[in-house]
């Protein structure tokens, strides 16, 4: 992640929150077990690191938040928290028997050094997870309707699979997993798409403040404008078609998982 969360992060735990289904998956994907050492990489304010904690594992956490990082300690003392870049990570090599990447990789500024960096850190046969949506994913939104020129702005930052793919192979991370993941009305992490079935949240300023797409990338009339009109959709249930059309097999967001594989 950029240090862009020292200026857009308060309020950031106001709304988010682990959700437990995704725990799950992660901690399956990443093997949790007590004795081994796991890396969150972009942390934020700690909310995956500390759940994934408490199943199991000595946890580190690293973002180049300070804000973000300040909220994590408060959160989780006992967990072991650094100031870091994704390119620039603070460990000798082959430390770690898990890594993960939680909505954080369209964050980095660097992503080749990023994964020669989570390469570098990972024991042979460790797992690394990355959690994240698509460029191809985030075009079915059905926000798309409302913030074209926000949404633009993000799908270009977001990572392709055929980007990544060759970044993995470099640095001995073999591809095991894409599996979709898909929002339910009971999703409790308020991420930015976490609203597909509850369009009614983006109309909530303190929600939207959890959200960086809302806190970085639109512009004061686009936000308005699109705000407005999804407001009057609402009101006259036009938005339940628009979801409807928007619905798809290719899931929201998606898990990744990867083994590092021997030199």
């Amino acid at each position: 992640m950029s240090a862009l969360y020292d200026q857009i992060g308060d309020g950031h735990d106001t709304t988010r929150r682990a959700d437990p289904a995704i725990v799950r998956r992660l901690a399956a994907y990443l093997a949790l077990a007590p004795g081994r050492r796991y890396l969150d990489v972009g942390c934020g304010t700690g909310n995956y690191t500390a759940a994934l904690a408490a199943l199991g594992g000595v946890w580190h956490g690293v973002d180049p938040s300070r804000q973000m990082l300040a909220a994590a300690r408060a959160k989780a003392p006992s967990l072991a928290w650094r100031e870091a870049s994704a390119a620039a990570l603070p460990f000798d090599a082959a430390v770690f028997d898990g890594v993960l990447c939680m909505l954080s990789i369209h964050h980095f500024t660097d992503l080749p050094a990023a994964f020669a960096e989570i390469g570098r850190v990972l024991r042979p046969g460790g797992r690394a997870a990355i959690f994240t949506a698509t460029p191809e994913q985030v075009r079915r939104y059905w926000v798309n309707h409302y913030f074209p020129e926000m949404m633009a702005r993000d799908y270009a930052q977001l990572p392709a699979i055929e980007r990544m793919a060759p970044l993995m192979a470099e640095n001995h991370l073999g591809l095991t997993d894409i599996a979709p993941f898909f929002i339910t009305a009971d999703t409790a992490d308020f991420f930015f798409y976490s609203g597909k079935l509850r369009p009614e949240m983006y109309l909530s300023e303190d929600i939207r403040a959890g959200m960086s797409c809302f806190r970085a990338r639109i512009s004061d009339a686009e936000l308005a404008a699109g705000l407005a009109r999804l407001a009057a959709d609402i009101a006259d249930r036009s938005i339940d078609r628009i979801i409807a059309e928007s619905l798809n097999d290719i899931g929201d967001y998606c898990f990744i998982a990867m083994t590092r594989a021997a030199a």
